[in-house]
């Protein structure tokens, strides 16, 4: 019952920082968990980041750990991807996902997810 869709995207030189967000429509945004995962050409979908109900509790995979942080605002319907000092290697197609319960890793565990945002940070 919850529709997201991301923006943020773009392209970037490495070094640069982005912040991606994600707007929920329905009714069960504020009790839902959120995550980021990115998918990059031929490879699996990975995570990201994630952040429980009421923001009080994130994670960060190790990939982005000290550079990415995640954050909400449930008053705007809205999850946010933090990204500062941004690497090639993080050239993906970006995408916010939700799920009832606590925040989790992996993939099959989200029920929703938007169409995903491009970002591109070039050497």
């Amino acid at each position: 019952q919850v529709q997201l869709v991301e923006s943020g995207g773009g392209l970037v030189q490495a070094g640069a920082s982005l912040r991606l967000s994600c707007t929920a429509s329905g009714r069960t945004f504020s009790s839902s968990a959120m995550g980021w995962f990115r998918q990059a050409p031929g490879k699996e979908r990975e995570f990201v980041a994630a952040i429980n109900w009421s923001g009080g509790t994130t994670f960060v995979a190790a990939s982005g750990e000290g550079r990415f942080v995640i954050s909400r605002d449930n008053s705007k319907n809205t999850v946010y991807l933090q990204m500062n000092s941004l690497k090639p290697e993080d050239t993906a197609v970006y995408y916010c996902a939700a799920r009832g319960g606590a925040p989790t890793a992996r993939v099959v565990e989200y029920d929703a997810w938007g169409q995903g945002t491009q970002v591109t940070v070039s050497s």
